[in-house]
């Protein structure tokens, strides 16, 4: 959950409703013009398929959200124009640099569990999935 968010919802109890507008640097950042780069198509990861080890051509559209790969491991980008041999693509989140409205109506409230405390977040019935 974005930090944000989680400070807007601060406070309120069960049965509240809360309106909580996150201004796009608190959210997923402003969006960076040198995010854009041209990456040969043997790199791109897309429907679980790595264009490197595929036999058939990855079909690629604008707006579609693939991986890369990096040496630092896979990197999220978003499809900006697809050719035969490479790939425009733009690594910035796809909701950078747009201002997020919430409209949340808080059904319950709990104290966190240890276990939770300890990971950093919450876990949904019968435990974490990770």
């Amino acid at each position: 959950m974005l930090e944000s968010l989680q400070e807007g919802l601060q406070g309120h109890k069960a049965g509240d409703s809360v309106e909580i507008k996150v201004p796009a640097a608190r959210a997923y950042g402003l969006r960076r013009e040198d995010s854009a780069h041209r990456v040969p198509i043997k790199h791109v990861i897309a429907d679980g398929k790595e264009a490197g080890k595929s036999k058939r051509p990855l079909k690629l559209v604008p707006g579609q959200l693939i991986s890369i790969n990096t040496p630092d491991g896979p990197r999220d980008a978003t499809v900006v124009k697809a050719g035969k041999f490479n790939v425009d693509i733009d690594t910035n989140h796809p909701l950078a640099g747009k201002d997020l409205e919430f409209s949340v109506e808080i059904v319950d409230v709990r104290e966190a569990s240890e276990e939770e405390k300890q990971h950093g977040h919450a876990h949904g019935p019968g435990g974490h999935e990770h």
